[in-house]
Formats: structure tokens, C-alpha cells, sequence
């Protein structure tokens, strides 16, 4: 037996406990704060910028930097943290925060490019579209024809233009196209051109029009449809033209469709607004998704190894 105060039985027993047991709590548990913090902001903040890439000006300009550059990044970084795991599960530490951290990148990236090409295509195409179209006032529509105004994005109508609410018609697949044409005057044209139009906005075969500014007295201008949205909707549009060709007997050489609004630019403000509340919501609504994620993982990992 060994000496009382010597080593002994105690040096061989100091010697077989792992050397990771001797951290100090408090230095473990900042590093595991430093890893729940990198993996409830970074996400979040990546979800924010590939949003706003997708919503705005750099999906209209530069589509191949919204979709290269910001979701190729954030991939790119989520491979890189695969690697960082299988690198520390071949040394035999923990690499769980790895690869959270790279499946909450992905998650982010899809998510953020989802909302943001949903915003995009709902709002700010149209507007982008809007701001590189002509804008012309005082139009008539009994004497300038619609092959006139092909590059027009915004038409203010002389005094008395309106609708002509008993010459509208719809066009039923699946959702109501409804349309009206836009006229000046009691005469018939020799060719209705400009036409108001919209969805679920009217009923009936012979349908009351109830689209747009469509009851103020004081609407005399169009806003022109453009972007993804319209053009799936602008062939149906057509076919409720070629009807209420047939039931009215009159002609639309070149119709040209728009939202009848008494303010063109107070229009696309509201659509600016909406995309812009569109995107905060969902920067809101990813923070706190990923904050329960985080959160689930934190107990999760800390059951399964005793620290998070």
C-alpha cells in the first residue's frame, strides 16, 4: 500500500477521468451561448436579406444575383457547416450545433425565397413595371385607338370618360374576369379599346361591374395590368371582350385592359406598402419560427448530452 499523502491509487484515478471533465462550468456554458446566439441570429438575419433580395429592386435588375448570389451563399455556408460536423464527429465531439445550424441556412433560404418571390410577382413587378412605362394624360377614348398606346403604363382620360357599365360582360373559369369598357360620351366607338377589368368582381352572365373605382365619380384614370400575375389572368380577360363583342355588336381592335382608379400613383404606393408590411411580417414570423426551433434543440441536445 502506498504512503499516506502519497499519489498512488489517486494518481491513477486522476489519470483515467477524461480531461474534458475538468472545464469550468462557466467557460462551457459560454461557449454553448455562443452557438444558440449564432444559430437564433445568423438564420434570421439571412432570411431577411435573401427576402428583401427576392421582393425588390435586385430580383427586377439583377434576377441572377437574387438568385445566385443570395441563396447560393447561404448554401454554399450550410455545406460548409456539414463539413465542419462530419469533421467533429470523426474527432468524437459534439457536432449537433453543425448541423442545426446548417439545416436552419437551408431552411432560411427556401422560406425567404419563397416570400419573396410571392411578394415580388403580387406587388413590386407591377410597380418596377410601372415606373419604366409612359405615362399619358388626356386621352380620349372615341379618338385615340389602342395601337396608339401600347407603351402606356399610366392614361388619364379627357373629362366625362367613365365606364360603360351596360356594355360589361365576365368570362367564368374558375375564378369571374369581369370587364367593362371605358368610353367617353353616349355614342357608340367605332372600336372599344380600353377596357376596366378585374377578378370576383362582378356576377351573372350579363354581370353589374363592380371592379375598381368603379362608383367614384371622380376616377378617370387606368392603370395598366403587367407582370407575371396579369399576364396568366390577360388571355381570360380577352375571351369576356370577344363576349361582350358578341352580345353587344361592337369591336375591340386592340383592347387594352386597367384598373379604373381616380389616382394611378396613389395605386402603386398602396402596392409599395403592401410588400413592404408583406416583408416585415415574414422577418417576424421567421424570427419566432426560428427562435422555437433554437429552443426545441436546446432541450433536445441537452437531454442527449447533459449540456446544451
Amino acid at each position: 500500500m502506498a504512503p499516506y499523502g502519497s499519489f498512488g491509487d489517486d494518481k491513477a484515478l486522476l489519470d483515467s477521468i477524461p480531461a474534458a471533465a475538468f472545464v469550468t462550468p462557466g467557460k462551457h456554458r459560454r461557449m454553448n451561448l455562443i452557438a444558440i446566439l449564432v444559430n437564433l441570429l445568423v438564420p434570421w438575419v439571412y432570411f431577411c436579406f435573401v427576402c428583401w433580395a427576392w421582393s425588390y429592386w435586385p430580383h427586377y435588375e439583377v434576377p441572377i444575383f437574387a438568385c445566385c448570389c443570395s441563396v447560393g451563399v447561404g448554401l454554399m455556408i450550410a455545406g460548409f457547416s456539414c463539413y465542419l460536423a462530419y469533421q467533429c464527429k470523426a474527432a468524437q465531439t459534439d457536432p449537433k450545433w453543425y448541423s442545426f445550424f446548417a439545416f436552419a441556412m437551408i431552411a432560411a433560404a427556401l422560406f425567404a425565397t419563397l416570400l419573396g418571390d410571392m411578394n415580388f410577382k403580387s406587388y413590386m413587378e407591377a410597380v418596377y413595371d410601372q415606373k419604366s412605362m409612359m405615362s399619358y394624360p388626356n386621352i380620349n377614348p372615341a379618338e385615340t385607338h389602342g395601337q396608339q398606346m401600347m407603351d402606356a403604363g399610366r392614361m388619364f382620360f379627357t373629362e366625362g370618360s367613365g365606364l360603360d357599365l351596360r356594355k360589361s360582360m365576365s368570362f367564368k373559369n374558375s375564378d369571374t374576369y369581369c370587364v367593362a369598357p371605358i368610353v367617353s360620351g353616349e355614342d357608340q366607338l367605332a372600336s372599344y379599346d380600353y377596357w376596366a377589368v378585374g377578378v370576383n368582381c362582378c356576377e351573372g352572365q350579363n354581370p353589374r361591374f363592380k371592379c375598381g373605382e368603379y362608383f367614384n365619380r371622380h376616377a378617370r384614370a387606368g392603370l395598366r395590368l403587367t407582370g407575371v400575375v396579369n399576364d396568366e389572368r390577360r388571355p381570360f380577360y380577352r375571351l369576356a371582350v370577344q363576349q361582350a363583342e358578341a352580345a353587344y355588336n361592337i369591336r375591340a381592335e386592340h383592347p387594352m385592359f386597367f384598373y379604373w382608379v381616380q389616382d394611378p400613383l396613389m395605386m402603386t404606393s398602396i402596392w409599395s406598402s403592401a410588400a413592404f408590411t408583406s416583408l416585415v411580417t415574414g422577418c417576424i414570423a421567421h424570427f419566432l419560427f426560428n427562435s422555437c426551433c433554437v429552443g426545441l434543440a436546446v432541450i433536445v441536445f441537452s437531454k442527449s448530452t447533459g449540456v446544451a
